[in-house]
């Protein structure tokens, strides 16, 4: 075959070949190829070199906290909730002292900046026209660092007042000029100087009664400001709370050598008479007098023992007076003293079948007047 033979031939071969590829299928070799617009290209592709490591890293994480008790898929706060519910000899387990920080701390959340304030019939604080004088007087019996300074009213407070900056500016009044003989000389001090004029007023907090506790302290912390006046929606100072009343939520009562050790809330006098602080909180009465005195739905509304009586009565009652309620059919309450602002000390009398109160009794709802007309 000559040379233009073998080109013919060769030419009518790739011919027949191409009209093969145009007839046929493309064999498929069990995946498609993907088209450029098919492909996310927002998502790297995954390198399974690097994916190994992670895996062995999470897996190393979730057996240290099977160590320590930890669930390996649960939250962190319910682990701990849990290691701190289950009871064990272990040495290296919470102490019972341990077990009551870190509970008070996973409930800090729940806890509002009304759950703990000073009420407002409790707070010490004055007036920003009040002496020098008085107002060193009124430092000494209240026995706090700082009070709340208002004008007029307590309803319109205008910052706080440090016992550190009076002393600070009696010892700047009180310094001789020539530096000769004592050191200070108090008979220089104006005693009569109103503390608006002396210029030492500090800014206070104002925050509603619904704040967190934790927001309060990281406020309180971020400010350098320890007390905080609580004013409800009207404008109207409802309490006060200083840092250590929010530290106490978590560490429990700080007392100082300045503190003086408090007579008990509720005291038993016989067996079915008690003598109470009004302020007394419910549970800690309930504690003390037993499970009859379970208020139920009644103490949802209310915080302690005077607020309970009040509820009951829809007023502040006299001293005197001898209080039963239908809602709680098993006690009396006897009002030892009283103010018109107030209920403050209670004497409770638990009702039995054969014992009487001899005392004039005076029912929920009804004054003195009424109780002795009828």
């Amino acid at each position: 075959m000559d040379s233009e033979d073998r080109i013919d031939a060769q030419g009518a071969d790739e011919g027949v070949t191409d009209e093969a590829g145009m007839n046929d299928e493309p064999q498929s070799t069990g995946a498609a190829e993907p088209r450029p617009e098919d492909t996310d290209q927002s998502v790297p592709p995954r390198n399974e070199e690097t994916a190994e490591p992670e895996r062995a890293q999470e897996g190393w994480l979730d057996r240290l906290r099977t160590a320590v008790g930890f669930k390996a898929n649960g939250s962190l706060r319910d682990s701990l909730a849990s290691a701190l519910a289950e009871e064990t000899d272990d040495p290296e387990a919470f102490t019972p002292e341990e077990r009551h920080l870190l509970r008070n701390i996973l409930h800090l959340r729940e806890i509002r900046v009304d759950d703990v304030m000073v009420p407002r019939a409790d707070i010490e604080s004055v007036d920003e026209n009040i002496g020098l004088g008085d107002l060193l007087g009124t430092f000494r019996k209240a026995g706090h660092s700082r009070m709340p300074v208002y004008r007029e009213t307590l309803d319109d407070p205008i910052g706080i007042v440090h016992i550190k900056d009076v002393m600070a500016f009696i010892s700047e009044h009180a310094i001789t000029m020539n530096g000769e003989g004592p050191g200070l000389d108090l008979r220089k001090v104006d005693l009569d100087m109103t503390l608006s004029d002396m210029d030492i007023v500090r800014p206070a907090l104002f925050v509603p009664p619904s704040m967190p506790v934790a927001d309060l302290m990281a406020k309180m912390q971020a400010t350098r400001i320890q007390m905080a006046l609580i004013i409800d929606e009207y404008g109207g100072t409802d309490g006060l709370a200083s840092l250590e009343d929010l530290v106490e939520t978590v560490v429990g009562d700080i007392e100082d050598e300045h503190d003086e050790t408090d007579d008990p809330m509720i005291v038993k006098i016989s067996e079915d008479v008690w003598v109470a602080d009004a302020r007394v909180a419910l549970d800690d009465a309930e504690e003390a007098i037993g499970e009859d005195f379970a208020l139920g739905d009644l103490g949802e509304d209310v915080d302690t023992l005077g607020g309970l009586v009040f509820s009951l009565t829809g007023r502040i009652p006299v001293r005197g007076e001898l209080i039963s309620s239908v809602e709680l059919p098993g006690f009396e309450f006897e009002v030892l003293d009283a103010d018109p602002r107030r209920i403050r000390r209670l004497r409770l009398y638990r009702r039995r079948a054969s014992a009487r109160v001899p005392r004039r009794r005076i029912e929920a709802g009804q004054t003195a007047a009424e109780s002795a007309i009828s």
